[in-house]
């Protein structure tokens, strides 16, 4: 597939995220029936559902949410994706929701968390019951993040899935709860379930790559405490989550998804100032550990991501030197106390 040098407006920004490739239609015709998209409004939720549309243009694709952002059901049906309007917490409304055979669940919590962590649990953790009961009989892929890993030496061996979960902080320990509600989904009734440690998605308008071209281009220090990361291209994390469906089981595998590189922070400020010409400012020093996942399973198993990490920060840099939208979404990937 071929790669735009640039992308010059959201419409195209959002065409290129949601190019399917044969991997994907392939293992998309391998979990016939309806697609059920719940939490469907975030920012990765729009073009997941264009993405499995345009990859099966007659599957009937149900997007779920509240709907809070102008506009974007109406774009959204325009895509051919049927929307419906719901509070997923409201058992009667949850209970009212058409069956699926194929179920994506995207709603969660994170920012905001410190001083209202009830909600964090009810939404991270209740909510995924909830709909493991609903959706018994269903395939689920579900969404978790890299944030339940501990951290580690930034030169030393990379969290994979037989890692221990060591979460830092009441968010994190609420995805863990997420990830046992679902594995206890199919230890007790055999439902199919994926779930997709995910960290970092790169969208052009949000994302760590975005975070940071931003300091650099206006001159504010750039945090080096958390001195690495890993990212991933939003839309190879959208193909993959989908491609997921066809490996959903009652044991419940648990993904890490991310891109190969540990991406140092210093590095990727200094790439954004040589592009943007621009003289980075730093703040701190790194730290020796930092949150980093090895996907070393998700490529085995999905391949490679189709964009390099340095197509994503030229295309950044291009973005955010133009003035390019920005969704107001901080990732906070500097923190290191598990505060959200």
């Amino acid at each position: 597939m071929t790669w735009p040098a640039a992308i010059a407006d959201e419409a195209e920004l959002e065409d290129v995220m949601t190019r399917p490739d044969a991997a994907l239609r392939e293992d998309l015709a391998a979990v016939p029936g309806d697609l059920l998209v719940l939490g469907a409004a975030g920012k990765m939720g729009p073009t997941l559902c264009r993405l499995a549309k345009r990859a099966d243009p007659a599957r009937r694709v149900i997007a779920v949410a509240r709907w809070s952002e102008p506009g974007l059901r109406e774009r959204m049906e325009s895509w051919g994706i049927e929307c419906l309007s719901a509070d997923l917490t409201d058992r009667a409304a949850l209970a009212a929701l058409p069956d699926a055979p194929n179920v994506i669940f995207m709603a969660a919590r994170k920012f905001g968390s410190t001083g209202n962590e009830a909600l964090t649990w009810a939404m991270n953790v209740l909510l995924p019951g909830m709909v493991a009961e609903r959706y018994a009989a269903s395939r689920i892929v579900f969404f978790s993040t890299g944030n339940v890993l501990p951290l580690v030496p930034v030169n030393g061996p990379m969290p994979d899935e037989s890692t221990t979960p060591a979460p830092v902080g009441e968010y994190a320990a609420s995805c863990l709860g997420r990830e046992r509600v679902f594995q206890h989904a199919g230890a007790a009734r055999g439902t199919r379930c994926f779930g997709i440690r995910l960290n970092y998605a790169i969208d052009l308008r949000y994302g760590v790559l975005h975070d940071v071209a931003t300091k650099v281009l206006n001159g504010t220090p750039v945090p080096l405490a958390m001195g690495h990361a890993n990212v991933i291209w939003q839309g190879d994390a959208n193909a993959w989550t989908l491609r997921a469906l066809r490996h959903a089981d009652a044991a419940c595998p648990i993904m890490n998804v991310t891109g190969p590189e540990t991406v140092s922070i210093r590095w990727l400020a200094s790439r954004f100032g040589a592009l943007m010409g621009r003289d980075p400012v730093f703040a701190g020093t790194e730290a020796p550990e930092a949150l980093l996942s090895n996907a070393a399973w998700a490529f085995a198993l999905f391949g490679y991501p189709r964009v390099p990490l340095d197509r994503l920060v030229q295309w950044v840099a291009d973005w955010v030197s133009r003035g390019g939208r920005a969704l107001g979404k901080p990732t906070k990937f500097e923190v290191r106390d598990g505060r959200f």
